[in-house]
């Protein structure tokens, strides 16, 4: 296993399949226009499986498809079933936002998923359409149905809690996410990517959502094993368990065990990082596994960031980039890097 300058270890890859989306998310993607990756530079399935088989061979065990929206991807079970087989696979997790997972879930599962986590930032129809841009409520929530008919056995929902337009949700999701026999995690609002419209004043901290689950189900206990995991997890009285991700008020930097590889082969070591390295160069150029793992090993050893901690030490914190700079550089954009 490779580690990094700070001796924390690359153990997790979040592998984006393609930069397109389905939704128009308002803290992820606000803009009216988006520059794309070109198709020809997007890697193919047996490029991934090449890239990801360098990646095993440097200890990294859990692998999460993401996007954009993965399931956009043409044929994505199919592969799935090509990273299935690497051995020392203990994760092969997707995030979607569900609207095509009803038709595709089955798929999945046959061909070796191991979990899905389903984006989930209101119950409400009229909110739905004014965050996403898009009437589809009803298509995740089937979708999120549709997991639990695949034989899927670990759902997770995430919440991206934004002051003002869903902050009054949290036990209503919270009671959702147990009928659903689910885990949710409510997550901080970031400044990073296609944030444009990020301030300080949208974001609700850990400590605010902590504080409004406990007045409706009394006290909450930490539990113990986070480990690398982005989500500070807790147990009501209940048994209800759920998790909150404090990217941006409590960063947890000093254990980031995960890299991020582009749909097109760039590489980023950290959410907030500006520049990437490429390996579709090498990958077209005819390098195998073992010339590739040599250079992530390389890359990986020499890193440094500390991305979020940075931004929480920022004195005048605004957005990350702004529209014109993601126009000229998509790479900057979440729904590039895979969030």
């Amino acid at each position: 296993m490779t580690h990094d300058v700070f001796k924390r270890p690359l153990g997790n890859l979040r592998l984006s399949v393609t930069d397109r989306c389905n939704l128009r998310c308002a803290y992820c993607m606000p803009e009216d226009e988006y520059t794309w990756l070109p198709r020809r530079d997007v890697l193919t399935f047996e490029e991934i499986g090449t890239v990801v088989g360098a990646f095993a061979s440097l200890g990294v065990d859990r692998i999460r498809l993401t996007g954009g929206e993965p399931l956009l991807r043409r044929d994505l079970a199919r592969l799935v079933g090509i990273l299935a087989q690497h051995p020392g696979l203990r994760e092969l997790a997707l995030t979607t936002n569900g609207i095509l997972l009803a038709e595709q879930a089955p798929a999945l599962r046959a061909a070796g998923l191991h979990r899905v986590t389903v984006s989930l930032d209101t119950l409400r129809a009229d909110r739905f359409r004014a965050l996403t841009r898009r009437d589809e409520l009803p298509r995740v929530l089937a979708g999120i149905d549709a997991v639990r008919d695949a034989g899927f056995q670990d759902l997770k929902l995430d919440t991206v809690v934004v002051r003002g337009v869903n902050d009054d949700e949290l036990l209503d999701l919270l009671a959702f996410a147990l009928a659903q026999s689910a885990e949710i995690r409510f997550i901080e609002y970031m400044d990073v990517g296609g944030a444009t419209q990020w301030s300080r004043e949208r974001v609700v901290p850990r400590a605010e959502m902590l504080a409004a689950i406990e007045r409706g189900h009394g006290p909450a206990v930490p539990l113990a094993g986070r480990g690398s995991a982005p989500a500070e997890r807790f147990r009501l009285a209940d048994g209800t368990v759920f998790g909150l991700i404090a990217s941006t008020t409590a960063p947890f930097c000093g254990a980031c065990d995960r890299a991020r590889l582009t749909a097109d082969g760039r590489l980023f070591t950290c959410l907030y990082a500006t520049e990437g390295f490429d390996l579709r160069a090498p990958v077209r150029a005819g390098a195998t596994a073992a010339d590739l793992a040599a250079l992530l090993d390389a890359h990986w050893s020499a890193r440094r960031d500390r991305g979020a901690e940075d931004r929480l030490r920022t004195r005048d914190r605004a957005a990350l980039a702004t529209a014109e700079a993601l126009r000229q550089n998509p790479h900057l954009e979440m729904h590039t890097r895979g969030g």
